[in-house]
């Protein structure tokens, strides 16, 4: 029967941490886009998922076999103010084991209220439910972790925002839901023992393999490892979060919520994207320090089990929070050679990188392009010719990649498979969700399609490479709640 191998270990733990959630029956669900892929490596049997009773199921209509609808509970830091959160339109049916033995939560988002609902209707609208679905896609495909999309499914029934909306259910999978804001909501509600219980949970589902039992301060590097690595993904693409609240950073080191996400187009370290971001908290050059201030949150948290010792316990937490700057600088370099085509290390490294970016930024030039540009020799060369100052950096670069042993090649090859060539241009994003709205997919199909192969630099469709045209208007991006 589809494939489904539900197991409840998240609702083992405390009653603080959960509450029973019914999905709420809609009118009449309609399969808009399915990811038959993500079904298949989840031992699910796409072909019966893609038809008219697996939307019935991921619209909340049905239940899979041993589902245990629940809402989580969880605490967050927005825009730097502490609030008591949980899941107001998300209902976890379960986590799936796959037929290799990982754990994933099965999350349905827009399946009505819960507990934690508050004033809101615990729906959601199927533009920002296809937006999470497109992004969370493309980040797979860049080899970014990431939460996934399995569908999206229209309900056909209307959502009251702004305007009248097309309402939709994601179905949201994830190694797990569990957030640095769920580590506030166990101090806050809980005390002490709620957060060792769920420590001891995220270090068995998430760290068992590298983090001894109660060796709570590994566990914490453990987490901010995982996160200097993912910060420093995004910023080698782009890629600005949008609403970094500490609910939004998964224990995992998966990116999860993709609200007023987008990738960057012209560089600027200042960009953002969000309409609710007006001082640009969680602008693409904020992000590193972002992810360091929300470590620190879930650092306070774990006090109690550092050390009996408070002035102790925050020494411990201080300089293990202190470390991430260098985790991340050297995450952002390693990647950042692959961009250059380095292949060996040397000490100027940052400072070239760092160069290069100064000069993107003075002459506004677009951050994927030029990289894709570099990639192409020919096309770097016609850059030197055509402005001085990169001409200097251009045979600075060039000088640096001759004290190679390797071949030019070599490092033309490295920088194929680190520069993306296709990246979710906002405006495709847009033109293909303002055609889904009109029930027209093909916009929505051709992304997709894109957004899977984005190192492809010899196939890539030239609509889905391109910047948005000059003097396009300033771009925003709405949380979609």
């Amino acid at each position: 029967m589809q494939g489904w191998r539900l197991e409840h270990t998240y609702a083992g733990l405390p009653a603080l941490f959960h509450a029973r959630a019914e999905p709420a029956p809609v009118a009449s669900p309609r399969m808009v886009v399915f990811n038959a892929e993500l079904a298949e490596a989840m031992g699910l049997d796409a072909g019966a998922l893609d038809a008219p009773e697996g939307a019935a199921l991921l619209a909340g209509n049905a239940l899979p076999p041993g589902a245990q609808p629940i809402a989580q509970a969880y605490a967050g830091h927005q825009f730097g103010y502490f609030t008591t959160l949980g899941d107001g339109r998300a209902i976890l049916l379960g986590e799936q084991i796959t037929p290799d033995g990982r754990r994933l939560d099965v999350q349905l988002k827009g399946a009505g209220r819960t507990r934690y609902s508050r004033r809101g209707d615990g729906r959601a609208a199927i533009g920002p439910m296809l937006r999470e679905f497109v992004i969370s896609e493309a980040m797979h495909a860049l080899g970014i972790p990431t939460t996934r999309s399995l569908a999206v499914v229209a309900t056909g029934e209307p959502v009251y925002r702004e305007r009248v909306l097309p309402g939709a259910v994601l179905t949201r999978v994830a190694a797990s839901h569990l957030r640095v804001g769920t580590f506030e909501w166990a101090a806050a509600e809980g005390g002490p023992d709620a957060v060792r219980a769920l420590a001891g949970y995220a270090r068995v589902r998430h760290y068992a393999a590298s983090v001894d039992e109660e060796a709570w301060r590994d566990l914490f590097d453990a987490i901010a490892e995982r996160q200097a690595s993912l910060i420093a993904q995004w910023q080698l693409v782009g890629f600005v979060h949008g609403v970094m609240n500490t609910d939004n950073m998964a224990i995992s080191g998966e990116t999860i919520d993709y609200g007023p996400c987008a990738f960057m187009d012209t560089y600027d370290p200042e960009t953002v994207f969000s309409s609710i971001d007006a001082d640009g908290r969680y602008a693409y050059g904020n992000q590193p320090g972002i992810a360091q201030w929300n470590l620190a949150r879930l650092a306070e948290t774990l006090l109690p089990l550092l050390a009996d010792d408070r002035a102790n316990a925050i020494d411990i937490a201080t300089e293990a929070v202190a470390r991430f700057a260098g985790r991340f600088q050297h995450y952002w370099l390693l990647g950042m050679r692959t961009k250059l085509g380095l292949l060996t290390v040397e000490s100027e490294d940052a400072g070239l990188a760092d160069a290069l970016l100064t000069w993107m930024h003075e002459r506004r030039v677009d951050y994927s392009e030029t990289f894709r540009q570099l990639a192409s020799p020919g096309e770097a060369e016609a850059m030197a010719r055509s402005d001085a100052a990169f001409a200097e950096w251009h045979a600075r670069w060039r000088a640096r990649l001759a004290r190679q042993p390797q071949a030019h090649d070599d490092a033309v090859r490295l920088m194929r498979r680190s520069n993306p060539v296709v990246i979710a241009r906002n405006h495709k994003v847009e033109e293909a969700l303002a055609a889904a709205e009109r029930n027209d997919l093909a916009p929505l199909e051709r992304l997709l399609a894109a957004l899977r192969a984005p190192y492809d630099h010899a196939g890539a469709p030239a609509e889905f490479r391109q910047p948005p045209p000059s003097g396009a208007p300033g771009y925003r991006t709405f949380c979609g709640t």
